[in-house]
Order: C-alpha cells, then structure tokens, then sequence
C-alpha cells in the first residue's frame, strides 16, 4: 500500500494541496480493493450494538450496524476489535459472513403454522382428488394400488424406477398432480413391461405396489394397447406385417393377446 501512495504521489505535482490530492484516489482504490480484501471482518451474535466500535472507527464504517456496515470504507485499523465489550469481533483470512441466526420469534412460529395449515390442503387439489380415479394415461407399475391407495403409501423412494430392467418406469412431475411429483410411471417410448418380472413390486417398502406371483404378474393388466390405423401397415397399406404378433410374450393363439385374421380389401388398386 506503502508503494502505491508513493506511486500516486509521483504521478501528482507538487504543490500546497497535493496531500489532499492524493487522498481522493486512494480513498476510491482502497474501496475497491477492499471488496475483494483476503482479511475479512466477522462479527459474532454476542454483538449487542453497544457503539463502542463505532466511536473508534478511523473510516466511519459503521461498524455496529453489524449486517449494514459499510465494508468499503473500512481501513481495517481493528480498533472495533480491541474497543468491543463482548469481544464480538474478529479478523480473519477468508472466513466467511456470519449466517443469521433463526429468528424464533412468536409471530414467525405462528405465520410458519398457518402457512403449513393453508398449503396442505392444497397439495390434494388435483384432478385425480376430484374424480376419484386416476388419469387412464398414468400407466402405474403392474401390482400398484388404485390411484388414491397409491398415492398415499408412495413415498416416492425411487426403488421401483432403480430395478426396472428396461427404464421403462420414470418419475411422473405434474402428471399426477402435485401430490403425486415423482411417483413411478411406465412410459412405454422408452421401455416396455418386461411380462415375467416381479421386481418392482418386490423392492417397494411400503406396499404401494403389490407383491405378486408370476402366474399373478401373467395375468395383471396395466394397459391396453391402440392401434393407429392410420400407421399400421396391413390397415393403411394393406402390406402384410405380423411384427406386433411376433414380439408379443402373451400365450400364442388361439389364446393369445394379439390375433391376426385375414381380410380382403375391396376397392384398392
């Protein structure tokens, strides 16, 4: 600091006010410099805003004003530090802001209370709330409860999602509702329900998704798959194609989920 008073001194010239000169420049240096100091000032919650650093502050900092002390006029004499009753200031390298203290006080608790009372109620405001069945386009894990039983024994652990052997159950976000944030939900785009795995139902811990047997699990339906006619081959271009057939795990026919029967197309060139 010594090096940049002289510095400034050799740039100004000589003359009866060159002290007052000098002492603009280093004063608007110091601010800026001081925003990044590497000694930081901290004071602890024992500070009872007595005023006794703020008589012997040299920059007229504020000292006692704790969070509102202007740190950029800080000269960092530490005359707050020796002049403190309690002791309740410190200089240190990189310490960081005192973090205020939770403030406990009686109209706090009580506004905390009613919010809590207001906001959860309307965690259930929800179409799945107000029908009282659950969206048909929510595909749940095979085994899980009706959508109101679900919800309330989900308590959105993940466990499910981390054993499907296929990715294909994700987190739902608003589908479900807010209640439901995070809860399992087959998205067949990404993953199909692989027909002889009872894993999810295994690991969930609270029995939101029920346990079942294989001859169970053969046998539970979570969906029923659309056909677009509009895509499909045999309906659209009338060009023979089994491919749905062939990869459906169902018992094959004359059983199976999946039939194909001959069909002559009339009119078509």
């Amino acid at each position: 600091m010594g090096l940049l008073f002289f510095l400034v001194l050799g740039l100004k010239s000589p003359g009866k006010e060159v002290l007052v000169q000098i002492s603009v420049p280093i004063r608007c240096i110091l601010g800026l410099l001081s925003r990044y100091a590497i000694l930081k000032r901290s004071v602890s919650e024992g500070c009872n805003s007595c005023g006794a650093c703020a008589k012997t502050c040299q920059g007229n900092a504020m000292p006692d004003e704790k969070e509102g002390w202007k740190n950029t006029e800080c000269v960092l004499c530490m005359n707050c530090d020796d002049a403190c009753p309690k002791n309740a200031v410190h200089f240190g390298f990189m310490e960081k802001s005192p973090v205020a203290s939770m403030d406990l006080g009686k109209r706090r608790v009580i506004g905390s209370i009613l919010t809590g009372l207001v906001a959860v109620p309307l965690l259930k405001v929800s179409p799945i709330a107000k029908t009282a069945y659950g969206d048909p386009k929510l595909i749940r894990p095979p085994g899980a409860l009706d959508e109101r039983a679900f919800l309330n024994r989900c308590v959105k652990c993940g466990e499910c999602m981390k054993v499907c052997i296929t990715n294909g159950l994700q987190p739902t976000l608003l589908e479900a509702g807010i209640e439901g944030i995070w809860s399992p939900v087959l998205i067949p785009r990404i993953g199909y329900c692989e027909f002889r795995c009872t894993l999810c139902g295994q690991v969930c811990p609270t029995g939101a998704i029920k346990k079942l047997e294989m001859e169970d699990k053969e046998k539970n339906q979570i969906g029923l798959a659309m056909i677009d006619k509009g895509r499909c081959l045999p309906y659209a271009h009338a060009t023979p194609c089994i491919v749905c057939e062939e990869v459906c795990p169902t018992p094959k026919k004359p059983s199976g989920s999946i039939k194909l029967r001959s069909k002559t197309a009339v009119g078509r060139m």
